[in-house]
């Protein structure tokens, strides 16, 4: 259970979901340990919150455990979408814990959103992968080409593929590079988002592997922390649902602490928002 998460399932107001899903990775495997990682990692995280004067413990989330996956990786999707369905159709907020990024395909089909906000390393815009268009290189071009988001914002992003980065200059991607992230950050208000529905999604793979070791697909120069708690502290007020992704058991906890820490900072700023 991730710690804090005291709520019964009927009367939450978050629900935590693990999908620990490791079918493509495609360098260092080691997704499916993720989401239990990330809960280990939590266990001593404080439960009070000085930012927002609120207790993580009395924000009204339930954690329903794992969607196990198996072999056919789109029917898992399928699956893990209905899952996540049922926790919108209950007014309630998904937490998507990883697993591997393709997971957040299942998360943003379940939120249906206009805007995809990613934290990301890469563009995952690919068509397919080695002729798998279900590769987790592949992610946010499904969202896009088949969910019908309506634009992705991709803050963080520092490497792809030609074809993505020709993918990556039409009008429905926005590419945020590590050094602009800051500012761009910074620049959001309230209005930001205004009228649209958001998927927030942080693979940490997005932060230099100097702070988010444990990662399959590591890429220098990144973003650092506070950039990334930043980033989901502005988003979150608007956002419907959130990930947190790419976590494996290659270091000695460090991306499983952070990916904690960013689940709870969601948690905290989207119900000090709607308070």
């Amino acid at each position: 259970m991730f710690p804090g998460a005291t709520t019964d399932r009927e009367t939450a107001s978050y629900v935590v979901v693990g999908a620990p899903l490791d079918a493509t990775t495609t360098f260092q495997p080691g997704t499916r340990f993720g989401p239990d990682r990330v809960r280990r990692f939590a266990e001593t995280y404080d439960d009070y919150d000085r930012r927002t004067d609120s207790r993580f413990s009395a924000l009204g989330v339930h954690d329903a455990g794992d969607v196990r996956p198996w072999d056919d990786q789109r029917e898992y999707l399928d699956h893990l979408a209905a899952e996540l369905r049922s926790v919108v159709y209950d007014d309630a907020v998904p937490l998507l814990v990883g697993g591997e990024h393709t997971v957040s395909y299942a998360g943003a089909d379940a939120v249906d959103p206009d805007v995809l906000v990613v934290c990301d390393a890469h563009l995952d815009l690919r068509s397919d992968y080695d002729g798998n268009p279900w590769n987790h290189a592949c992610v946010t071009r499904r969202c896009l080409d088949d969910l019908g988001v309506d634009r992705a914002v991709i803050v963080g992003a520092r490497t792809g593929s030609e074809a993505e980065w020709d993918r990556a200059a039409d009008a429905d991607v926005e590419v945020v590079a590590p050094e602009d992230a800051r500012e761009w950050i910074d620049a959001l208000d309230g209005d930001a988002f205004a009228g649209e529905s958001v998927y927030c999604s942080v693979d940490v793979d997005g932060l230099d592997p100097a702070y988010a070791p444990g990662t399959g697909t590591m890429e220098p120069f990144g973003l650092e922390p506070r950039e990334v708690r930043d980033l989901v502290r502005a988003v979150a007020p608007g956002a419907d649902g959130f990930d947190v992704v790419e976590v494996n058991d290659r270091d000695d906890g460090q991306a499983a602490a952070v990916a904690g820490k960013l689940l709870r900072e969601f948690a905290y700023s989207h119900a000090a928002a709607t308070r």
